[in-house]
């Protein structure tokens, strides 16, 4: 039988009272977070935690069964609340650090990787860049705003996955950066608790792409792609007209929502071991035809005494 264990530090403390751990990891949600529950009392004594811990202290959680613990989330200790006879731990990972002020100011012409590589360079030189994402702005303005806010504002107009990886700022394509090397496979008579998944063909996905680009001096460019007369989506970008700078971001939207295979989510137990960038096969002895590769976009990892699962939302087949 496979007993659940947990390895939590927080600052110089390792936990040894919880109540649940819930981890969210995602390449489209810019930062990785992970809450954690305690219990207000342990053997008839109370807790006291905020002479102990405190904001910004690093934070580590490992998860298993026996002594295959698995890191799930490392961070900093966000925040700590006291209420309904809980503690509630909220931690974030690296983005934690880059909520700090940066100087207002005006860059022209610039590719997102120098972009990012000053944004870096004004909050902690030790953190590096892996960017392979090309893309270039007319201008980009930075008035009243922290490093999230650029990283925000960049994801969304370019649909590029950023996140952190340790002490590196990832920036990919979608579905580019594929993190393990060896097979991972779920099955769904085998080793799928639950699905939330669909089936749907490429020729049902019916969409229709417009990105239009605004300039410095009020120009429009705009780039479309897809099936005419599909479900359109339309996207504006300030700063940008750059015609293959707006290619990409109609293809990057487009290849997100077309293609032939699974949709949604799954639900699965902490081994395999799975996080987002992961390659994983899904396999249906009833259906074969519809077995298939797919790229983890997120995952939802929740821990407690009932038992451990993880959530996994897939994107398309690759």
């Amino acid at each position: 039988m496979l007993v659940m264990e947990y390895y939590i530090e927080i600052g110089s403390y390792r936990l040894v009272a919880l109540d649940s751990v819930s981890i969210k990891r995602g390449v489209e949600s810019l930062s990785d977070v992970a809450t954690i529950v305690l219990p207000a009392t342990n053997i008839n004594r109370s807790i006291e935690v905020e002479s102990k811990i405190k904001e910004g202290d690093a934070i580590e959680i490992r998860l298993g069964y026996g002594d295959n613990l698995q890191t799930e989330f490392k961070g900093y200790l966000k925040s700590i609340r006291t209420d309904d006879n809980k503690i509630t731990l909220e931690c974030e990972d690296e983005i934690y650090v880059f909520r700090k002020g940066l100087e207002n100011r005006e860059y022209k012409d610039i590719t997102l990787e120098k972009l990012l590589t000053e944004v870096v360079s004004q909050i902690d030189n030790s953190y590096s860049i892996s960017c392979d994402y090309e893309f270039r702005y007319d201008k980009f303005v930075i008035r009243d705003a922290n490093a999230w806010d650029v990283l925000k504002k960049v994801q969304d107009e370019t649909k590029a996955n950023i996140y952190f990886k340790e002490k590196c700022l990832h920036v990919h394509p979608q579905y580019s950066e594929i993190a393990n090397e060896s097979e991972v496979i779920f099955d769904f008579s085998v080793n799928i608790e639950k699905s939330n998944l669909k089936y749907k063909k490429a020729d049902e996905r019916k969409y229709f792409v417009e990105v239009e680009g605004v300039g410095k001096d009020g120009k429009r460019i705009s780039t479309s792609i897809g099936t005419t007369g599909g479900e359109k989506r339309s996207i504006k970008i300030y700063g940008v007209t750059d015609t293959e700078s707006l290619k990409k971001r109609a293809k990057e939207e487009l290849k997100q929502i077309v293609y032939t295979g699974f949709e949604g989510d799954f639900t699965c137990w902490l081994v395999p071991y799975v996080e987002p960038t992961y390659k994983i096969e899904l396999r249906d002895s009833d259906y074969p035809e519809k077995n298939g590769k797919y790229y983890v976009l997120a995952t939802d990892t929740s821990f407690s005494r009932s038992g451990g699962v993880r959530k996994i939302r897939i994107g398309k087949k690759l």
